[in-house]
């Protein structure tokens, strides 16, 4: 699905080895995106692979990305965020404040408006940087990295399996004409997987004379990651090797695995527990020999009120132990559809309503399960820990990771609803 090269990136390797290595980091404003390539910067800096590292945020992300880098010689830069996006709330910085996901063209489109606050900041940041690594989402730090002749690698956080699955399905034209959306197809290149529309946002296979602002920002990433000097990757080869061989033997572009990027100061098993309420929770429940279910999905889909309680209705009836992580806005909706539930549950499930050491409970000896939206970060997290993952995706690419899950790797099983869909929200 990616284009070919129009023009030529700056060269990769081209310093001597006197010169200091200075990496710029740029995530994209959603904390999914973010988390990884803030675990790089530390790393690049613990390896030594780095003399300095620079990331770039804004001034509503800024205490968030700080927090990431403390301790460390890392430097964050505040760029100023566009108060005037059309159709955008003021203050709004990151996707997880969104009111709906249906603004995220705007919000992501009008990110470019910070290019010139980015430029100023590259011409003044010494020593020159070396190379960047920016977020795919944001396609428009390629022409700032161009003016400055830094080579720009670019991050996605994608898993390999579905890169090169969605690539092949777009080659081989499976994603165009009256296909029915769940009518199973066989991909050419991986003649073992069986794919449906329905694995794939649906602007990939609207017709292309549709309005259709989703898959305008999509093409504009996409030319310019393939104008870029390659794809840096939050995996590594042993995981996925038959489709890492694939990116790079078919599409243009070399992508490097660089993960699992994972917090580099491990939480110690069994040592002196965390304390948090969550945590004191999962101790007890170890301590009685109990096995617990951890819900999450993300910080980016919306639930519908009726899945919600679906989800709740089924927690209560499992008879498990669960500890589930719900969003302010989901938790709001519980309490107007079903105020009774955390009284009925006390005792064997919690619920959670704050950002979590996802990783702390993954790991934790209590945890057993892992009902997931197959977010890529959160299929990393749970396979590291050997925790077996209940996938049920919601958006993006995560249908494709829990097809890698359930049916490539065998680590869990899809979830089912009654009508047969596999895909929540």
């Amino acid at each position: 699905m990616f284009l070919p090269h129009t023009e030529e990136a700056p060269k990769m390797g081209s310093l001597t080895s006197d010169d200091p290595i200075h990496v710029v980091l740029f995530p994209f404003m959603s904390k999914g995106h973010a988390i990884p390539i803030l675990h790089l910067a530390r790393l690049l800096l613990l390896r030594r692979l780095a003399a300095a590292v620079t990331v770039f945020t804004t001034p509503s992300n800024l205490p968030f990305v700080s927090r990431h880098l403390a301790g460390t010689l890392a430097s964050a830069v505040s760029l100023p965020f566009p108060g005037d996006i059309p159709g955008l709330p003021t203050g709004v910085e990151s996707t997880d404040a969104l009111p709906s996901m249906s603004l995220f063209p705007a919000f992501a489109t009008g990110t470019v408006l910070m290019q010139p606050s980015l430029e100023a900041e590259l011409q003044r940041l010494h020593p020159r940087p070396t190379f960047m690594v920016s977020d795919g989402f944001l396609w428009w730090t390629l022409d700032s990295a161009s003016k400055f002749g830094i080579p720009r690698l670019v991050f996605y956080g994608m898993s390999n399996y579905s890169m090169a699955l969605s690539r092949a399905a777009g080659v081989e034209n499976h994603l165009r004409g009256p296909t029915a959306e769940d009518e199973p197809f066989t991909l050419n290149a991986f003649p073992w997987i069986k794919l449906t529309k329905n694995d794939f946002e649906r602007y990939f296979f609207q017709s292309l004379t549709e309005d259709n602002p989703q898959l305008e920002f999509i093409m504009k990433a996409m030319v310019a990651t393939q104008k870029s000097n390659g794809l840096v990757v939050n995996s590594f080869q042993e995981l996925e090797p038959t489709f890492l061989d694939y990116w790079n033997r078919e599409s243009g572009l070399r992508a490097w695995c660089i993960g699992p990027l994972l917090p580099l100061e491990h939480p110690v098993v069994g040592g002196p527990p965390l304390r948090t309420p969550w945590a004191e929770w999962l101790d007890r429940k170890r301590a009685g020999g109990e096995r617990v279910l951890y819900a999450a999905f993300g910080s980016q889909a919306e639930i519908p009120a009726a899945q919600l309680q679906e989800i709740a209705l089924g927690l209560e009836s499992s008879g498990a132990s669960f500890l589930w992580v719900i969003k302010r806005k989901e938790s709001d909706i519980m309490a107007d559809i079903d105020s009774g539930f955390e009284d009925r549950v006390s005792g064997r499930g919690m619920v959670v309503r704050e950002w979590v050491d996802q990783r702390g409970i993954l790991i934790h000896g209590s945890v057993q399960g892992f009902l997931s939206h197959c977010g890529w970060n959160s299929v990393l997290e749970s396979l590291c820990a050997g925790v077996p993952i209940l996938a049920w995706p919601m958006m993006a690419e995560q249908p494709l990771n829990a097809r890698m899950v359930a049916e490539e790797m065998g680590a869990g099983l899809r979830v089912e609803a009654a009508d047969g869909t596999v895909r929540g929200s």
